[in-house]
């Protein structure tokens, strides 16, 4: 019988190997103009939420870390409509594909919301 490992929890991790797969599907993108435009916003925001996370971690006070949080979150629900755009046109060969990182996205924002309500709790 297999033992099952313990599957650590680690938002950090998570929102690195995040940052991994948009740069990846940006990788798929045509170079056409509006291949490159999506490219360039999808790289942008979807590789935002990681060093975001970090400046939270490093935050110089509760309302600063929330703030932080907040920016995080904003990128990942921009994030999720590009992705959404580039399935539904499709950009990619296989748009079924993005169905997995949609998902992670909606994960993350759900932690990001979760987190922020827990912080403005604390704060008050």
């Amino acid at each position: 019988m297999k033992k099952m490992k313990k599957q650590k929890y680690d938002l950090e991790e998570r929102l690195l190997e995040y940052s991994v797969r948009i740069i990846k599907t940006v990788k798929q993108l045509p170079k056409t103009r509006t291949g490159n435009h999506v490219a360039g916003q999808l790289l942008r925001s979807g590789t935002s939420a990681y060093p975001n996370h970090g400046e939270a971690q490093a935050a110089e006070s509760p309302k600063d870390f929330i703030h932080k949080l907040r920016i995080s979150l904003k990128e990942l629900r921009e994030t999720q409509r590009w992705l959404k755009l580039i399935q539904r046109i499709p950009l990619i060969k296989k748009p079924e594909l993005l169905d997995d990182i949609l998902q992670e996205t909606d994960e993350l924002i759900k932690i990001f919301v979760t987190s922020i309500k827990t912080a403005e709790k604390k704060r008050k």
